[in-house]
């Protein structure tokens, strides 16, 4: 019999914050924030999709966290993990990939002075309108991967205002190669160079590698997540969220 692996992202995904539960029973801490406070919870749904899945499947996150994020994600992983949104591919053993790892620190420094010009661009908007939002640059292993930027008040509309009059003129200006993802309280610009779809493509070969044929399963919230789920043999989405408001919701 083939074995099947699970592709998973994890924010709204498995878990996602009190405020998203949307008024959901049974509650279960799932994620914790660096003072170990609760980040997220799962749903009694979510919790029965998971014990489901892992009744014949090995789940492997799929994430934009970094490894300290992934360190307090309480779920039971135990396989090939990609986080900093494919950025790092983590074996069974917790270890980094050292070929993958090496060849994307060769292409995130390689973007890294475009990242810095832009997040000077973001932090200059600030001071001009007021907006209280500023670029952070997202580093792990020693390496600067994306930038985000979230709203102060959780007000999505002012994210959309500073991708449309800041960061997506910036890029067409200099046509360069970064990516835009917007979802919900977090805006991301990421070289392309950085995608999960193609970290996953590198561990199904180790799969294959390791268990001839396999199945399987991509499963995301975002529309950055439709890459990598398209590289898989079935893709799974979440319902009420912005992946399926642009797919299966829209039909």
């Amino acid at each position: 019999m083939l074995k099947k692996f699970l592709f998973a992202d994890l924010d709204d995904t498995l878990f996602q914050t009190f405020e998203k539960c949307r008024g959901s029973d049974a509650l279960e801490p799932a994620a914790y924030y660096k003072d170990g406070s609760i980040c997220s919870y799962t749903t009694q749904a979510q919790r029965a999709f998971l014990s489901f899945v892992q009744d014949g499947m090995t789940v492997i996150p799929t994430t934009a966290r970094d490894l300290d994020g992934l360190r307090r994600v309480h779920l039971p992983f135990s396989s090939y993990a990609i986080i900093n949104y494919g950025g790092v591919v983590l074996h069974p053993d917790g270890s980094a990939d050292r070929p993958w790892l090496d060849g994307m620190r060769t292409a995130m420094h390689g973007a890294l002075p475009g990242l810095q010009e832009l997040a000077r661009h973001i932090d200059d908007y600030g001071n001009r309108t007021g907006y209280g939002g500023r670029a952070r640059m997202i580093e792990d292993f020693a390496t600067p991967f994306f930038l985000v930027v979230k709203d102060p008040d959780k007000v999505h509309a002012r994210l959309a205002t500073v991708e449309t009059e800041v960061v997506l003129p910036w890029i067409a200006a200099r046509n360069q190669d970064y990516a835009v993802h917007r979802n919900g309280n977090n805006l991301a610009i990421l070289p392309k160079a950085l995608d999960k779809a193609n970290a996953v493509a590198c561990v199904t070969a180790m799969l294959r590698a390791e268990h001839g044929d396999i199945v399987s399963f991509g499963m995301g919230d975002s529309r950055s997540d439709a890459r990598f789920m398209a590289a898989c043999d079935y893709a799974i989405v979440p319902r009420a969220t912005q992946l399926a408001r642009i797919t299966v919701e829209t039909l």
